[in-house]
Formats: C-alpha cells, sequence, structure tokens
C-alpha cells in the first residue's frame, strides 16, 4: 500500500472525490422532486453510488486520514437520506421507513460525536458497509423506471431489508462503544479504529 498522506491530511484525492459527491448530491435530489424515476436519474445515481467505492480505493491507496473518516460517512448520509427523501416527496417510498433509517443515521453521528470527546473511536464493522450498499439498492430499484412503475414491490422489500440493516448495526455499534468506554475506564486505553486511529464508517 503506498501511502502519500498522514493522519491529519486534508487536502488528498479521496476527500477532493467525496467532496464532489456531495455537491453533485443536489442535482440529483433536483432530477428525482422534477421527474420522478427515470433512467437519466438512475445513471446520475449509479455514477455518485459507485464514487464511494473509488473514494475508498483512493484512501486505502494514499492513506487514510481523520478528515477522511468525516467526510465518508457524511457523504454517503446525505446522498443516500437525500435521494430517499426525495423519494418520499415524490410518493415513491413511504415515509416511515426513511424516518427510521435517518433516525438511526443521526444517532449515531450523535452517539460519535459524544464518544468522540472521550478519545474513542469505535472500529467500522463489515456490516455497515453492507447496510450502506442495501440502501444504495433500495434507492436504485426505486429509480429504474422498469420496477418504480410496473414492481414498486421490489424496491419497497430491499428498502425495509435496509431498515432491518441499518437498525441492527445502530445496535452493534452501541454495544461495541459501550465496551470501548468500559475499556478506557478500565484503564485500558484509548480504543480506536483503522489506520492511525481512523474508521471511516458507520
Amino acid at each position: 500500500m503506498a501511502t502519500g498522506f498522514g493522519p491529519t491530511a486534508i487536502a488528498t484525492p479521496a476527500n477532493a472525490l467525496t467532496i464532489a459527491r456531495i455537491v453533485a448530491t443536489p442535482f440529483l435530489l433536483v432530477m428525482i422532486v422534477s421527474d420522478g424515476p427515470s433512467w437519466p436519474a438512475l445513471a446520475f445515481w449509479i455514477v455518485l453510488a459507485a464514487s464511494d467505492g473509488l473514494d475508498g480505493w483512493l484512501a486505502r491507496k494514499h492513506g487514510s486520514t481523520r478528515s477522511g473518516a468525516f467526510l465518508d460517512p457524511l457523504a454517503d448520509k446525505v446522498l443516500v437520506l437525500g435521494a430517499m427523501g426525495a423519494l418520499v416527496v415524490k410518493g415513491v417510498f413511504w415515509w416511515l421507513p426513511v424516518a427510521l433509517i435517518a433516525f438511526r443515521e443521526l444517532a449515531m453521528s450523535l452517539y460519535r460525536a459524544a464518544v468522540s470527546r472521550q478519545g474513542i473511536s469505535i472500529p467500522a464493522r463489515f456490516t455497515a458497509k453492507v447496510k450502506t450498499n442495501v440502501q444504495e439498492v433500495a434507492v436504485g430499484f426505486a429509480l429504474l423506471p422498469w420496477t418504480a412503475y410496473d414492481h414498486p414491490w421490489v424496491a419497497d422489500v430491499v428498502l425495509w431489508g435496509a431498515v432491518a440493516l441499518t437498525l441492527f448495526t445502530g445496535g452493534q455499534y452501541l454495544l461495541d462503544g459501550r465496551k470501548a468506554v468500559q475499556q478506557v475506564s478500565g484503564g485500558g486505553g484509548p480504543a480506536v479504529g483503522g489506520p492511525g486511529g481512523v474508521a471511516r464508517a458507520l
């Protein structure tokens, strides 16, 4: 692995791509609200969702950073929750599952901020990435004209699967955080995750 940036670096290729994803997200939301499910919106969604893997690869290649650990999950949440919210506005998604996902994401962000003040970084789990991918697939099916108009139940089933995974991973991280806090309280030192104490996503 080629490491070109330290944990405190900000101006990195991965961060540049992540910020570009955040900046591009409002344009996608306008497309969804204006036109609903469509092939252009689906194509745009695939590009933005797939770029998450690219910025992760760039981070591993050039070195993970604390700024990237903050920006990457932020970009995921802005993109996914924004798209889900736009689909609720269009009547494609029911508000309840989207609200459950949004509540978990907000609660975990606040929880991370609280434990970080104690010097604790909760290591990212593989299930968190699976959760994000299932959320993205649910949005993709909702934007795909074939499923959105002729088989809307497909997106609904995947969305509820995403809800289950989202709540499950939230419970996992609460338990992990509790163990980390107990470790610090017991004198075991700060619990950190990832290179240089960086944990990229919850």
